[in-house]
């Protein structure tokens, strides 16, 4: 028998309260509804056999993942364990999936770090763009796009989604609307964004242009936004175009930009001399981090900041320690 939300298996009672309960507190849950719901379906269809979640239905509803890369097996797999323990609360008895047998966790690439240079070279690029009949500012968007990457630490997804009303040309500043975590924030821009974003808004004044008309924008099926894959094949050309390639010889990635903007940012006030434990948390609202140990990951391994971080500690030793203590 099935509820309110279409399940159907013995456990679609305890899925309809946990997904109610979690988009209660303000989350969508939608991947995880998606996950739970396949999860669902396949107990149902054992019913005639064993329709519980034991170790062996969870198995053998795993071995449907394989066509999965084993980062998305194991988020899968996560989100079963996570529904298993919130149902644990009540039923002492519910089996909750062994997080060691989940598939190992994929390393993510390293990041490509781009230097000044190199940004300059892709805004020269840029700017050499030929304007197309489907986009005519195709070299102010792509301009444009790179100065936003590397100045306000934009995600992909944050920039193409960005309309004329996110800016406030009074405060100089970006609204960037419930993103990644669900959290929205206010950017506040460089000289450089405003100067290029002012820019840019003058010529983009000769096209439709209202407070919810997107602020990057081509004519492809009427005057309208970027899909975030498609804006990204655009940058993966620009990059190509100004034959930047990461030390393995690949072409970077969008994201990489981002990484650039946290790492010239931590190693602007180690030179400066600044207490950059203290300014973690500003950087971690700026790129929209949930704590300070998400931006930590950005940073951690990034040699630059190592050879900074040892340069600030010998300037330390020297000014610390007595004449005979130094070698």
């Amino acid at each position: 028998m099935s509820n309110s939300l279409g399940f159907s298996s013995r456990l679609g009672p305890a899925i309809a309260a946990y997904l109610t309960l979690k988009r209660a507190l303000g989350r969508r849950f939608r991947s995880e509804a998606a996950v739970l719901t396949h999860l669902d379906q396949f107990l149902a269809g054992r019913s005639g056999r064993d329709g519980a979640l034991t170790s062996a239905t969870f198995m053998a509803w795993s071995l449907t993942l394989t066509h999965l890369t084993p980062t998305g097996r194991r988020n899968r797999m996560r989100i079963v364990r996570n529904f298993c323990l919130y149902v644990r609360r009540t039923d002492p008895s519910c089996f909750v999936p062994d997080p060691h047998c989940f598939p190992a966790p994929h390393t993510p690439p390293r990041p490509h770090i781009f230097t000044t240079e190199q940004i300059g070279q892709l805004l020269r690029v840029a700017a050499a763009l030929q304007p197309r009949s489907d986009t005519p500012l195709y070299p102010q968007v792509f301009r444009l796009a790179i100065v936003l990457l590397y100045t306000a630490g934009l995600r992909r997804g944050e920039l193409v989604r960005l309309t004329l009303g996110d800016y406030d040309s009074m405060e100089h500043t970006m609204l960037i609307r419930a993103s990644k975590f669900y959290k929205s924030r206010i950017v506040a821009l460089s000289p450089d964004a405003i100067r290029e974003l002012d820019l840019y808004l003058h010529a983009r004044r000769r096209l439709p242009h209202t407070a919810s008309s997107p602020l990057l924008v081509h004519r492809v099926g009427g005057l309208r936004a970027y899909s975030g894959p498609g804006f990204g094949r655009r940058l993966h050309d620009l990059f190509m175009r100004a034959d930047i390639r990461t030390m393995d010889g690949r072409i970077p990635r969008v994201h990489d930009v981002r990484h650039t903007y946290a790492v010239h940012a931590l190693l602007r006030w180690y030179r400066l001399g600044v207490d950059v434990q203290a300014k973690l948390p500003i950087l971690a609202t700026a790129m929209g981090h949930v704590s300070i140990a998400s931006t930590a990951y950005y940073l951690r391994f990034i040699e630059p900041i190592t050879q900074a971080a040892s340069e600030r500690f010998a300037q330390y030793w020297e000014a610390t320690m007595p004449e005979g203590g130094r070698s």
